[in-house]
């Protein structure tokens, strides 16, 4: 393994897990590449069923729901084998345990599926809604909420500490069957329920992870109303402000009318108002700092649920970044070497950076030569556009950008005009060490020639007045004026003189002070 880092069991093995979901709302299929700290989802596909609809009132999972059910369960049985699926998990969750036919739809249902199903009860399904969101969001502090079609689970996090849960009857197919479909009796439901929760006094100016279907195609219209340069759902930050006057648009406007519905399933539209209400009155409730919209949840907290301590306690974004680098980078080991080569140039340029910061170059340096492959005239662009909607988790939308453009800035110049919406996305402190990063690498790429083994032997140090690429003689003959240009751009950055030297003889290689 190179310099420390921990091997990924995506790539030191192709074992692909999957998980089918058996909700009130939907029945879903999701395999994933391997279990491992930073899995990757290689199928998903999704049947509405909507075996919830009227379990409130009638008790009952309704007989075209559960054969629709049953049809999605022989279909991802055939689907898992044809992926030589390693490890499969069945989940139930509200509707079936609610309904007096549940128990009777659990054998029909196993038949279909070839294996076991294991039924969630409410605490459960908080618990793993929880770990999913700790295995896809760094540092995660404040209350996850999981809304489906038939309950809503509560649960407080903290780093990676999930706090006991509650399952409340306000999943969107039970609030709509139990309001008559009336919005201002569900609103009444919701907030009768929600009043007593203990727990959301915890979460005052704190963040709220909202997970689940109906969640996220809210989120989704959010997105698209505001131009949203990024496609990515996953830790998508809506103000709580912004999104209170959002969800009470929503509420009061026919699902139909709203601009970009056309990106909601039709399937979906109707649960939006009641997911809308759930969320206003969680809001107005416990006053959360905002809405942080979280794609993992139940499935990935199984999966976080069954790797070590010490896996759980990797980093996700950089195993997922060096996955890409052993894939796809013209010599991976190259990546680990501008990990250490930048780590000495920060250090002596006494640049400060803050622990999200040097966690984020390092993820940098490992993407850094992933698009060699594209045209050299797009490389910039394919590079730029495949870090920012990379299947990363522990990442938020300011660092994707910043990984994105520093790509952009390694491949096209610091200079160049590259995407706008992106770097409005980053902080100008982001920016600036993007683009200073993005100077670096253009230093390193033209010296090393991308193999490993070379930076180490030409530091590139500071002093206080000065920045020195150190030279040793069998690599004099790299001094030329190109390099020397490159050096003298990121000099400029941080206010230095460039300086090309040997690490023997008296004579500088190139100009010392080199002129512009």
């Amino acid at each position: 393994m190179t310099k420390g880092w921990p091997e990924s069991a995506n790539l030191a093995a192709h074992q692909p897990v999957a998980i089918v979901d058996i909700g009130s709302n939907s029945v879903r299929l999701v395999a994933y590449d391997a279990l491992s700290r930073a899995p990757t989802p290689i199928f998903n596909e999704k049947v509405l069923c909507g075996l919830g609809r009227g379990v409130v009132t009638s008790g009952q999972l309704p007989a075209d729901a559960m054969r629709k059910a049953l049809q999605a369960l022989a279909r991802f049985r055939v689907l898992t084998e044809n992926m030589h699926v390693a490890s499969l998990h069945v989940l139930a969750t509200a509707a079936v345990r609610d309904a007096r036919n549940g128990a009777e739809f659990l054998i029909l249902a196993e038949a279909a599926i070839g294996c076991p199903i294991r039924l969630l009860s409410g605490i459960e399904e908080a618990r793993m809604s929880a770990l999913g969101v700790i295995s896809g969001i760094h540092e995660a502090d404040g209350v996850a909420g999981d809304l489906g079609g038939g309950s809503l689970e509560l649960v407080n996090v903290k780093l990676d500490r999930p706090g006991k849960g509650v399952s409340l009857p306000l999943g969107g197919l039970a609030l709509a069957d139990a309001s008559k479909g009336s919005a201002k009796a569900a609103v009444k439901i919701a907030r009768d329920a929600l009043t007593s929760v203990k727990l959301l006094k915890k979460l005052n100016n704190r963040s709220f992870y909202a997970v689940g279907g109906t969640w996220r195609a809210l989120a989704k219209l959010h997105m698209r109303q505001r131009n949203y340069p990024l496609k990515v759902m996953h830790n998508y930050v809506i103000p709580a402000r912004d999104a209170l006057d959002f969800t009470s648009l929503i509420e009061r406007v026919d699902s139909d009318a709203l601009m970009s519905i056309g990106a909601v399933a039709t399937s979906r539209r109707p649960l939006l108002a009641y997911g809308a209400i759930v969320l206003d009155e969680i809001i107005r409730i416990a006053n959360p700092r905002d809405i942080v919209l979280s794609a993992a949840g139940v499935r990935e907290g199984l999966l976080f649920s069954q790797i070590s301590e010490e896996e759980r306690r990797q980093d996700p974004l950089l195993l997922a970044a060096a996955d890409l680098n052993r894939l796809r980078a013209r010599d991976p080991a190259h990546g680990f070497d501008l990990c250490a080569w930048t780590d000495e140039f920060i250090r002596t340029s006494h640049l400060e950076e803050t622990v999200e910061e040097v966690r984020l170059r390092h993820a940098s340096c490992l993407l850094a030569d992933i698009g060699w492959r594209a045209h050299p005239d797009y490389r910039g662009e394919q590079s730029m556009n495949l870090i920012a909607h990379a299947s990363f988790s522990g990442i938020d939308h300011a660092g994707r950008a910043f990984l994105a453009l520093v790509s952009a800035f390694r491949h096209e110049g610091i200079d160049a005009d590259v995407s706008p919406q992106l770097r409005a996305l980053a902080s100008a402190r982001l920016l600036d060490r993007a683009r200073l990063l993005g100077a670096a690498l253009r230093v390193a790429y033209i010296v090393s020639t991308a193999m490993a083994g070379i930076l180490p032997q030409v530091p590139m140090t500071c002093s206080r007045t000065q920045l020195t690429l150190s030279l040793p003689p069998k690599f004099a003959p790299l001094g030329s004026d190109r390099l020397a240009g490159r050096l003298r751009q990121l000099a400029r950055l941080i206010g230095r003189e460039a300086v090309l030297t040997g690490l023997s003889g008296p004579e500088p290689l190139a100009v010392e002070g080199i002129e512009a």
